[in-house]
């Protein structure tokens, strides 16, 4: 017998249905009880099976295809992201509201990530010898954190640079798909998307609510400067975002004004019956989309009583900590635990039992509890903690056990 035949509730992210109730498909139960309701109130986009950015509809949930070095991966994970504004406009349109300098731009070029023609080329002046581009003028908040981001592949130049305002600068290479200097006190990072596209992020704290995103053309890192330039050599770009927050999320696509999308939610799977009270093991592959990105839990919970009896982990508010909870009227179980990244998937299993809980990750006990009760009333599996403390990240698996495996069986789960 596997350890998942053990299991009560499985889900796997691999089959979904329009519409707002029971909608993502769990494995176990046969009889549809895991199920979860996943909401959204906007479209929202991922990339599909053929590693393309695709648009979803409201209430869909997003099965995201992970891209390694440009190659989409054989199964999906459940994204889940909070709510994002791109404030930029014409994010795909640089030859409209985007305002050109020592530069020109082609229309509709070449494919772009989401598999049509619609990225544009932008070329340097022939003649030109300093770095020329694209920009928009943008009102934003000062002293507040804001992640840029677009997409760049090369046309001749295999550098490209942006920035978002004043002296804060990120350049990136498009031959080896790394990034390179940043000038300022921001963080840059690249995502290969395939195809020769990268997605380039930097991420910065604004010193006036004078934004102006900037493309531009170069040759080099560190410079903006260039030669050779001869009215046809560019570099193509699609795709922009910038949205307040400290990482890039999936892309959101504008045309004429700012587009919101809506924060994502996944509940309410399970009864009573697929839940043991007395004992158990929780179980789940995540990872976070930064360092650090403040409580986000998932966990087993009384749906009617709020905090006061749940089981649960996730990430805390300390970078790269994993915290383990169990609440029977009050905190009975705090686990902490520091792992090198969090932004990795890592495979959790959190047990418990009455004076008998442990924390395993990645093969190892990290933390355990030889004091404590445990809830009564579990009836809903969510990725949340039945608090308002919701999970944002990625998901491959999360299933729930109804006894508490061994350790030898915790070390096999999680490795």
């Amino acid at each position: 017998m596997s350890l998942y035949d053990k299991s009560s509730v499985a889900l796997i992210p691999s089959g979904f249905k329009a519409g707002s109730t029971d909608n993502l498909y769990s494995v176990l139960p046969a009889n549809g009880n895991g199920d979860f309701n996943a909401t959204r109130g906007s479209t929202a986009t991922r990339v599909n099976k053929d590693g393309l950015i695709e648009s979803v509809a409201t209430n869909v949930p997003r099965l995201d295809y992970p891209l390694t070095s440009g190659v989409v991966g054989d199964c999906p994970h459940l994204l889940l992201e909070p709510q994002r504004t791109n404030v930029l406009l014409r994010s795909e349109e640089l030859d409209t509201t985007w305002i050109t300098f020592r530069s020109s731009v082609t229309s509709n070029d070449i494919v772009s990530p989401d598999g049509s023609q619609n990225a544009e080329k932008i070329i340097q002046q022939s003649g030109q010898t300093s770095s020329g581009g694209v920009y928009q003028d943008l009102t934003l908040s000062n002293s507040t954190v804001y992640t840029y981001s677009v997409f760049l592949k090369a046309g001749g130049y295999d550098f490209g640079m942006i920035r978002i305002d004043g002296g804060q600068y990120a350049w990136f290479d498009l031959s080896l798909g790394a990034v390179g200097s940043i000038t300022g006190s921001g963080s840059s990072s690249i995502e290969n998307f395939g195809n020769g596209w990268y997605r380039c992020s930097f991420t910065i704290t604004t010193t006036s609510t004078t934004g102006q995103p900037h493309i531009y053309v170069t040759n080099s890192d560190g410079s903006q400067t260039l030669s050779g330039a001869d009215g046809v050599k560019g570099i193509y770009a699609w795709g922009a975002v910038v949205e307040q927050g400290s990482y890039p999320t999936s892309y959101i696509k504008t045309t004429s004004g700012q587009v919101t999308r809506s924060a994502d939610a996944c509940n309410s799977a399970g009864t009573s019956a697929e839940f043991n009270d007395s004992e158990g093991v929780l179980f789940a592959e995540i990872a976070a989309f930064d360092t650090n990105v403040g409580n986000a839990r998932i966990g087993i919970a009384k749906a009617s009583a709020g905090q006061l009896e749940r089981v649960g982990f996730g990430f805390s508010t300390t970078t790269n900590q994993i915290q383990a909870f169990i609440s029977r009227s009050s905190t009975q179980v705090n686990i902490l635990a520091t792992i090198s990244d969090i932004r990795d998937f890592n495979k959790i299993a959190f047990k418990y039992k009455v004076d008998d809980f442990s924390l395993f990750i990645n093969g190892t006990k990290v933390g355990t509890d030889t004091s404590g009760s445990v809830p009564i009333g579990l009836d809903e599996l969510s990725f949340d903690d039945n608090d308002g403390v919701i999970f944002y990240g990625k998901c491959k698996q999360l299933i729930v056990f109804n006894e508490a495996l061994s350790d030898s069986e915790l070390a096999t789960l999680t490795s």
